[in-house]
């Protein structure tokens, strides 16, 4: 598709900034120790990075999104799981006060949104969908990791809430390429739009 500069409106639009975290992305933390290739989660960070700082320009808002787990928040159904997937049912992963739930290789300015949010999308169980429609925001551009887990529920949960979503497809990943790209394929055939880093900056008139 041609991304015209008015379906990513500045006035109406958010850039989600999904689980850009250390146990996610960081060298040395649970990802990388679960032999998880982070080269891809690299290159998407960078342009991560350059599309936050577009938006700033732009007028667009970034929101930061983390998962912010606790063994008393730990949900039933994901243990259950777990263990039926042959995991320990202890996720112990982006635990609170721990180093691992930090963002890595980004932040947020002062004033700038976040969201905690307990698992996979960023709308369940918290007034995300809310604060976007107090701040007049129709469109999301979605942007972090990882693009099959929780870029991916957003995305749905975002569509079901009646948002125009956009994923930047070189700003997400997953920790194998091929399952990055059949995800996109399969969101792309029901309720997003992938689109480059250069075509919204392009966009955004921020080349």
């Amino acid at each position: 598709m041609t991304l015209s500069p008015q379906d990513i409106a500045p006035s109406r639009t958010a850039l989600l900034v999904i689980d850009i975290q250390n146990d996610f992305g960081a060298p040395g933390f649970a990802m990388a120790h679960a032999g998880m290739a982070l080269e891809p989660v690299e290159a998407a960070i960078s342009c991560a990075e350059t599309l936050i700082t577009a938006a700033r320009r732009a007028g667009v808002t970034p929101w930061f999104i983390r998962v912010v787990t606790r063994p008393e928040t730990d949900p039933r159904a994901l243990r259950r799981f777990m263990v039926r997937a042959g995991m320990a049912d202890d996720i112990a992963i982006c635990r609170a006060g721990t180093p691992g739930v930090d963002y890595y290789r980004i932040s947020p300015e002062e004033g700038e949104p976040e969201v905690e949010k307990l698992l996979y999308s960023a709308f369940a169980g918290t007034d995300l969908a809310g604060r976007l429609r107090e701040s007049g925001v129709e469109t999301l551009m979605l942007c972090g990791l990882t693009t099959d887990c929780c870029v991916d529920a957003t995305a749905r949960d975002g569509f079901h809430r009646d948002f125009d979503i956009f994923i930047a497809s070189d700003a997400c990943a997953a920790f194998d390429p091929r399952t990055h790209e059949n995800a996109l394929a399969i969101l792309s055939t029901h309720c997003a739009t992938p689109v480059t880093t250069q075509e919204i900056l392009t966009a955004w008139e921020v080349n």
